[in-house]
């Protein structure tokens, strides 16, 4: 059983700049975390194959394959630079720090299906620039059937999401209690007005706080993992 160490940051182990590209660690850690039974009681087995696509690759045994993604955006040196002067040079690495560490990252198909990935659609779409909160709503949604943003993505790709059975189920497999609330509605990390306002912070009071907030997910969706890896440690040596 490999250690997960829930602080390290994946921008060393790239050398390309981005760990969801060629991070061999990163895809090692995803390869431990998700080979996991499901809510059917189906195991989900993933193998690393090695730049066959020219970037790694996770292989399952369930749906088509599948590529890290990075979960939040921290918006440094983004959109040309326009929010940087809200935070301070220290928070800004602490918060690009926080967001390559394990807890920051989870999969999706990798490649395309007549159009976007998932990947792909969550970044270019402004109602969403890449915010998982808001990326999370529209897989909520997704799963009672209501509209999104992202709908014609993740339609495209219900086979992969149908093997966690419901909105429950992917939540549970992926660590993401923290992310909703005891009804399953999502924590958002900014005001949430159904789409319509930006995705991005309005000012420095609303950046920090996304910062703050971000970061205290990530920290606690890491310590589950640390917990699940610390739990499978124990069984496998029973």
């Amino acid at each position: 059983m490999k250690n997960i160490e829930i602080e390290y940051d994946f921008r060393l182990d790239s050398m390309c700049g981005d760990p969801d590209t060629d991070s061999l660690k990163l895809y090692e850690f995803h390869s431990v975390l998700w080979n996991q039974k499901l809510s059917n009681s189906e195991i989900l087995n993933l193998s690393i194959l090695n730049k066959s696509y020219g970037r790694l690759i996770l292989k399952t045994n369930l749906t088509d394959n599948l590529s890290s993604d990075r979960m939040c955006p921290h918006f440094v040196g983004k959109y040309n630079g326009k929010l940087d002067g809200w935070l301070s040079d220290s928070d800004k690495e602490r918060f690009q720090h926080k967001v390559r560490t394990i807890g920051g990252h989870i999969v999706f198909p990798a490649h395309r299906k007549n159009g976007f990935t998932i990947n792909q659609a969550r970044g270019v779409n402004r109602k969403i620039s890449d915010r998982f909160d808001l990326t999370l709503e529209c897989v909520r949604r997704f799963y009672k059937n209501e509209k999104s943003p992202l709908s014609s993505v993740l339609d495209r790709y219900s086979n992969f999401f149908e093997i966690f059975r419901d909105f429950k189920g992917y939540i549970d497999f992926f660590m993401l209690q923290d992310f909703i609330d005891t009804n399953e509605k999502i924590k958002f990390s900014l005001p949430f007005d159904n789409f319509n306002r930006s995705a991005l912070p309005e000012n420095k009071e609303e950046y920090e706080s996304y910062m703050n907030k971000t970061i205290e997910l990530i920290d606690k969706r890491n310590k589950k993992i640390m917990k699940r890896m610390n739990y499978a440690s124990v069984q496998h040596c029973i």
